[in-house]
């Protein structure tokens, strides 16, 4: 059995890094085609794509431009209705810096292949598999999610992880009005999602490597909305009932 898949990017200022990505998404053993969700970036990564579309990738390089930032939520929804739309069969997310290793792509297809309805590149399933951050960001971001399993109840050891593949019933499943978080407690709010409708989630270990090109997204208030919004959350989950979407 094989799959159409295809690999959503999120990008906003990655001239650095975009090329080289999806060249090496493109070669490995497994085909994927890309999606790249610009924001409007002023480095003109988006110039990039367009180019590499044109002269290389004309069926398989596909690029979205939005007017500015507004949200990785935002972007990845965008993203999700437009795979549906095109018919594809397992769904993932990447970011653009090589934080995450474009070979891992093929660990999470093998997963979908083996069952998984949500496979996660996990940084916490087999201790703590971070380089080049600091000790306190590693701190905060495993007891970040201690915090979400305890508040949510998943037994999910990375719940804030980025790099996953969704095969599309999941996301057929899902009702995308019903998802709030903008920033990066979306990850946590669409695991949570799915958890609740008894999808099968597995941890795939990876090792995560902090960018060396470019600058980061991260701020103080993307922990700020994971930190109150996961409590606000689960308290909402008690009055509703997770049920499969109707057309």
């Amino acid at each position: 059995m094989s799959y159409t898949s295809l690999v959503i990017i999120p990008t906003y200022n990655e001239k650095e890094n975009i090329e080289k990505l999806i060249r090496r998404i493109f070669s490995l053993s497994v085909p994927f085609d890309i999606l790249i969700i610009d924001d409007g970036s002023p480095d003109k990564t988006a110039e990039i794509v367009k180019h590499l579309q044109n002269t290389e990738f004309k069926e398989t390089l596909n690029l979205l431009e939005r007017p500015g930032k507004l949200g990785l939520g935002t972007a990845y929804i965008t993203g999700f209705k437009w795979a549906l739309k095109h018919n594809y069969d397992l769904i993932f997310e990447m970011d653009a810096d090589f934080s995450h290793n474009p070979k891992d792509l093929v660990k999470l297809y093998d997963a979908s292949l083996n069952g998984a309805d949500l496979a996660i590149g996990s940084r916490y399933k087999s201790g703590v598999n971070v380089v080049n951050w600091p000790m306190g960001r590693v701190l905060m971001s495993y007891f970040a999610s201690a915090y979400v399993r305890f508040v949510t109840g998943m037994n999910i050891r990375d719940t804030t992880a980025g790099f996953k593949c969704y095969k599309s019933i999941v996301l057929k499943t899902l009702n995308f009005d019903k998802i709030k978080f903008k920033g990066y407690a979306f990850q946590i709010e669409m695991k949570f999602a799915v958890w609740s409708l008894g999808f099968n989630i597995v941890e795939i270990p990876i090792i995560f490597t902090d960018r060396r090109e470019g600058s980061s997204k991260m701020s103080g208030g993307i922990f700020n909305e994971a930190l109150w919004g996961v409590l606000k959350m689960k308290i909402q989950s008690f009055f509703k009932t997770y049920k499969i979407k109707t057309s």
